[in-house]
């Protein structure tokens, strides 16, 4: 199944049946990857009364209950319910339509105060064209190098690349409300709890606890997931899966389709 989408002053297809997943699943055999110190996402049969919930031991059908951390055990979108006092759902606001996305590759730069890997306003600047038309409102993010242990790599005790609030407002200034990061976090993971990029990003003051504060209430943010060599930088359609979850994360399934031109 093919969709026509207006692409700027041009008409352009995509194949709905050729998606580039950038996903990495949630599973219960203790491969994927962790964040934070969270633990393993579990599955268990659901057991009441004399119902085993496993087909295995008996029961007439298989019955789940699953317990997991959407922040920490696989891609996830998170909304500006993760630092609002307000339990705001991310579903809700994940955008249903096909949106304009760049993909740029970026190298990490060592700060020299911290050692840490960054990700600053230079770098990305020079890996975005400014002349991409028409603009994107989604920017996807890989770090390089790459590596497929990106699936399966427990963070809790590494120090992975972030990004610095300068380069976040680059991709504010440049219209994007969506943003898609191979990265456990766009902030370091124990910055005495700033997340002054998700603020930033959210557009919510340092100090700024409400919803009613939020200058970018609609923007999302999509974490851990993956994006093979495979895909060159570039412009693509982009669709975020997200299943209607209360909660300010959410499992997530972003997919690419590449543009075909008429």
């Amino acid at each position: 199944m093919k969709a026509r989408i207006a692409h700027g002053a041009r008409d352009a297809w995509i194949d709905l049946q050729r998606p580039i997943d950038l996903s990495i699943p949630i599973e219960f055999d203790g491969t994927g990857p962790l964040h934070f110190g969270a633990p393993r996402p579990v599955s268990r049969p659901l057991s009441v009364g004399d119902f085993s919930g496993s087909v295995a031991t008996g029961a007439s059908c298989n019955c789940r209950t699953i317990s997991l951390t959407p922040h920490c055990n696989g891609t996830h979108t998170e909304c500006v319910g993760h630092l609002t006092r307000e339990s705001i759902a991310a579903w809700p606001i994940v955008p249903q339509s096909v949106l304009s996305a760049t993909l740029v590759s970026v190298v990490p730069e060592q700060d020299a105060a911290t050692r840490d890997q960054i990700i600053t306003h230079e770098a990305l600047h020079s890996a975005w064209p400014s002349s991409v038309t028409p603009r994107s409102s989604a920017l996807l993010v890989r770090t390089l190098p790459n590596a497929t242990s990106k699936r399966t790599r427990d963070y809790t005790s590494a120090s992975p690349p972030y990004f610095t609030v300068d380069a976040i407002g680059l991709m504010i200034a440049r219209g994007i409300e969506h943003l898609v990061v191979d990265l456990p976090s766009i902030d370091r993971t124990h910055d005495a709890g700033q997340l002054l990029c998700h603020r930033k990003f959210f557009g919510l003051a340092p100090d700024a606890r409400s919803a009613a504060d939020a200058m970018r209430p609609k923007a999302t943010i999509t974490e851990l997931a993956y994006i093979d060599d495979t895909v060159q930088d570039g412009t693509f359609a982009l669709q975020i899966q997200a299943p209607a979850i209360d909660g300010d994360a959410v499992p997530s399934r972003p997919l690419l389709y590449r543009y075909a031109f008429e």
